[in-house]
């Protein structure tokens, strides 16, 4: 899918263990934002509450989030992601849009049609996609030029609030409350923001959903394809106690296998319970993907008795990802939920120095030809 071997990063990877930044939503929540600082004057008037849609951020407190940016590159991170976790038509729709549930209706396909062709829904997903990337990209290159290093903006694409994979309805196994096509073409709206905002990378992430993964990297070829353009695509999923996707439970092994067609920059596991938990699934997949892989997990369990919100300190992640260094099992290293900008420094600093994990069976470095 991609032309990665002609992208800068690919040489970083060759030589050292590159770091990705930590959680948006996590470092949004130190900054004590209210209800009335989301909402701004653009979405002054919505009838939902608006505070838990943290993508909106990027459109009504930029310098907010341009902070946030500039600290996780400040702490080492090569990769910034886009605050786009959500920035779909279907998940925005969530704080947009009535739910018919609400009075004795359904959701189902005809309801998600109405939502992709939604002037409205379509626009705020544009905006948010290409607003925070343009953030990204400003501040990636700001902090290149001050320090000289090369910093990447990886455009972040989140999974949706359906799924494609189970029936919500107990009594109807084939029920779907939306299609394939409908969750392609939202994905593609957002894909295409992306770019136009100066993604260097796509970032599929968070997969609970394989088949929603799916239509994501389909969406990514369509558009590659039509726009005639190219961009190299990191793939990771969440993982459950078994090694399983959260949804559509695949194995670790299974759920490469589904991807690999793709030809990935990477490949990785970011989320799902924790470093601690991660190890055996993390080094089941090195051993079966012939690509760069990344890992950036929660910081542990959710704890709301917590600073962060979550059980381990920088110091814990760093001690956690070392281990998966000194195995020789990662790539791309950083931080998910719970992850602040001195998590990312901590995790930064343990893994300055250590050789990146070697590619392929005849030893072949990420980058380097046999």
């Amino acid at each position: 899918m991609t032309t990665a071997s002609q992208h800068p990063l690919q040489k970083i990877l060759a030589n050292r263990i590159a770091i990705i930044d930590g959680a948006m939503g996590t470092t949004i929540r130190t900054y004590g934002m209210k209800e009335a600082d989301i909402r701004g004057e653009r979405f002054k008037d919505s009838t939902k509450d608006l505070l838990n849609n943290g993508d909106l951020f990027s459109l009504t407190q930029p310098k907010m989030i341009t902070d946030i940016h500039r600290r996780f590159l400040e702490a080492g991170a090569d990769i910034i992601e886009t605050n786009t976790f959500g920035a779909t038509t279907i998940t925005q729709s969530e704080f947009f849009v009535e739910d018919p549930r609400e009075h004795g209706g359904r959701k189902d396909p005809a309801f998600y049609q109405a939502i992709i062709e939604d002037k409205f829904l379509q626009q705020l997903a544009w905006d948010i996609n290409e607003t925070s990337a343009r953030q990204c990209r400003a501040e990636a290159d700001r902090v290149a030029n001050l320090t000289g290093r090369q910093r990447f903006v990886a455009g972040a694409i989140g999974p949706l609030t359906v799924s494609l994979s189970n029936s919500p309805d107990a009594d109807d196994a084939g029920f779907r409350v939306v299609t394939f096509d409908q969750v392609r073409i939202a994905y593609m709206e957002q894909i295409r923001a992306l770019i136009a905002g100066g993604s260097d990378l796509l970032l599929v992430e968070t997969i609970f959903d394989s088949l929603n993964a799916k239509a994501a990297l389909v969406a990514i070829r369509d558009v590659f394809d039509e726009d005639s353009t190219e961009l190299p695509v990191m793939i990771s999923a969440a993982v459950g106690r078994g090694g399983e996707t959260l949804i559509s439970a695949q194995t670790t092994e299974a759920f490469w296998n589904a991807v690999k067609h793709v030809k990935p920059l990477s490949v990785g596991l970011n989320c799902s319970l924790g470093p601690d938990l991660m190890y055996p699934f993390l080094e089941e997949l090195s051993a079966k993907a012939d690509v760069a892989i990344s890992c950036y997990p929660n910081a542990g369990l959710p704890n709301p008795l917590s600073e962060t919100g979550f059980d381990l300190g920088p110091p814990d992640m760093a001690r956690y990802l070392g281990d998966f260094a000194k195995g020789g099992l990662i790539n791309i290293a950083g931080g998910c939920c719970g992850n602040t900008p001195e998590h990312i420094a901590a995790i930064a600093k343990a893994l300055e120095g250590k050789a990146p994990r070697v590619l392929g069976p005849n030893g072949t470095q990420v980058g380097v030809a046999a």
